[in-house]
């Protein structure tokens, strides 16, 4: 299991460190509305990343295991490998995009969920997890926990810990804005205005770094 938990680990940072949802969380809690539509928004944050990694890992125990103990690693590597790749494809599409058009304003969609109810703010944070670059990370940490060959209940505390560390850029920010929401919105303004800046660059270079940590996993298995 630790070997699977060692594996996740950075998986899960870069689903931590994903800017829309963080964007989406700040924009969201600087609204009218957030003290609302805050805490919906973090829970269906953290059930759609549990609910899909949890069905990505499920799906990965369709990888054939062969008889030989070798040729079930190879296939389970061949997958982590194609699923990198795609990883830092989606990269370096990330990257040219943010060299070709920089901008600073916030994508039309993102614009309007400060306007978002309860319900809406759920819906929108369950979605998110299954946008490209977040259903990847979650395939990669599916096929990451089939590799380890886990027991049910091992497989659930290895979710649980992905779960917790990719959600916590999220929670950090919702939980500490019930707690002290005038102290919270300076914070929140600033931190809004460096992502605008930097998000596209920072994310596409944790992409690409994962990815390639992915496919020298699945290269390592073969």
């Amino acid at each position: 299991m630790l070997q699977a938990i060692g594996h996740i680990l950075p998986i899960a940072l870069a689903v931590a460190i994903s800017s829309v949802p963080i964007m989406a969380t700040i924009v969201i809690l600087l609204s009218p509305k957030g003290a609302r539509t805050g805490l919906p928004f973090l829970i269906g944050w953290v059930l759609g990343m549990a609910v899909i990694v949890t069905l990505c890992t499920i799906g990965a125990q369709a990888i054939p295991a062969p008889r030989s103990d070798r040729r079930e690693a190879t296939a389970i590597a061949v997958a982590e490998i194609l699923v990198g790749i795609a990883i830092v494809v989606v990269a370096i599409v990330e990257w040219r995009r943010a060299r070709r058009h920089p901008s600073d304003a916030l994508p039309k969609w993102l614009a309007t969920v400060d306007r978002l109810g309860p319900w809406s703010a759920f819906g929108i944070a369950f979605a998110l997890n299954i946008r490209p670059k977040g259903l990847l990370l979650a395939i990669a940490a599916g096929i990451a926990i089939r590799a380890a060959t886990l027991s049910a209940g091992e497989s659930a505390i290895v979710i649980a810990i992905y779960t917790i560390i990719g959600a916590l850029t999220v929670a950090v920010p919702v939980i500490l804005s019930l707690v002290d929401r005038k102290g919270m919105q300076p914070r929140l303004v600033e931190l809004k205005e460096w992502l605008a800046h930097n998000s596209a660059t920072v994310t596409a270079l944790i992409l690409l770094l994962i990815g390639v940590v992915i496919i020298g996993a699945g290269l390592a298995n073969l």
